[in-house]
């Protein structure tokens, strides 16, 4: 089987192509190809790499011909013409067109667990936009809709083990942190997989948590005793979180945390917006279907949970 991915230099597209190809199928990566974390993702084995803007459907088209389609680009901060509208919005709304044009059949779209309309966060609603306009595709779609996902590559992880051996303190995001769930790359990309090989989960609107509830500050914890390092942890409001996220953005390449990422670390990663009642109301008005959240790591929808 030959599937692109849009994004596919990116945390989880890099993940989810290695494991494509692992399983004997032809990848093609789209990509800007400013993501050079991991140059050797372009050159492995089945893999072909192709410099494509998501602003350019024709080139889109070519590039999708023959393939079934996961869009994974997206960004968490806007950089000049890289703004939440044109990549999230613009950059969608190009991918599914150049996919009719190319003949794909079977298209997949990685989305945010909490994305929803009208909610004051650019990231959020434009993230929401985007699910609204492949829903309303005659496409065979399904929508993942992800939370915190942790795995080599990832930048919270990355930025997190740097700073607890050169400064080992940790602030809170708000006096009272919000829970999380935080869901292993290896089983969101195992839930890809099932969609996109196996053809199942068509046209679901998909939410994908792990199996345990969490604060941050304890995930925090847990990574310095794996470094053997020692981290104190220090209360903060969240508004402490929004400014140095402004800083970070207005100074580094890549900030140490952005301002769609405070937003997301202050509501918690535990339940869907808009939650799994929400799809199910619009499933009887015959709108799209809904399906409630995976409940354990790796499970597809619909399989048994087992023990």
């Amino acid at each position: 089987m030959k599937i692109a991915i849009t994004g596919g230099t990116g945390f989880v597209g890099r993940h989810l192509a290695r494991a494509l190809a692992a399983a004997g199928h032809d990848v093609v990566l789209v990509a800007r190809g400013v993501d050079r974390r991991d140059e050797t993702i372009r050159t492995s084995p089945r893999v072909t790499f192709f410099g494509v803007n998501l602003s350019d459907p024709g080139r889109l088209s070519d590039v999708f011909a023959g393939c079934a389609v996961a869009h994974c680009a997206g960004i968490n901060r806007e950089i000049g013409a890289q703004t939440y509208r044109s990549v999230h919005i613009q950059g969608t709304a190009n991918v599914p067109k150049a996919s009719r044009s190319g003949g794909v059949r079977r298209f997949l779209l990685f989305s945010f667990l909490r994305a929803r309309p009208n909610c004051g966060s650019p990231y959020h609603e434009t993230k929401w936009a985007a699910e609204e306009l492949v829903r309303q595709t005659a496409m065979d779609y399904t929508i993942l809709k992800a939370g915190m996902i942790y795995g080599r590559g990832d930048h919270m992880l990355d930025h997190l083990s740097h700073s607890l051996f050169t400064l080992p303190l940790f602030a809170t995001v708000g006096f009272r942190e919000q829970p999380l769930r935080p869901v292993a790359v290896e089983d969101v990309v195992d839930i890809l997989l099932a969609a996109l090989v196996e053809g199942r989960l068509s046209c679901r609107t998909v939410f994908v948590l792990g199996p345990e509830t969490l604060p941050l500050s304890k995930a925090v914890r847990r990574v310095a005793t794996a470094l053997d390092r020692k981290v104190w942890i220090v209360p903060a409001p969240v508004w402490f979180h929004f400014a140095i996220s402004r800083l970070f953005e207005r100074f580094m390449q890549i900030p140490l945390v952005a301002t769609a990422q405070v937003r997301m670390l202050s509501e918690g990663f535990i339940q869907p917006a808009p939650d799994a009642s929400t799809h199910r109301r619009s499933a009887r008005n015959g709108e799209y279907r809904g399906q409630e959240p995976a409940g354990r790591p790796g499970q597809v929808p619909g399989q048994p949970a087992g023990p």
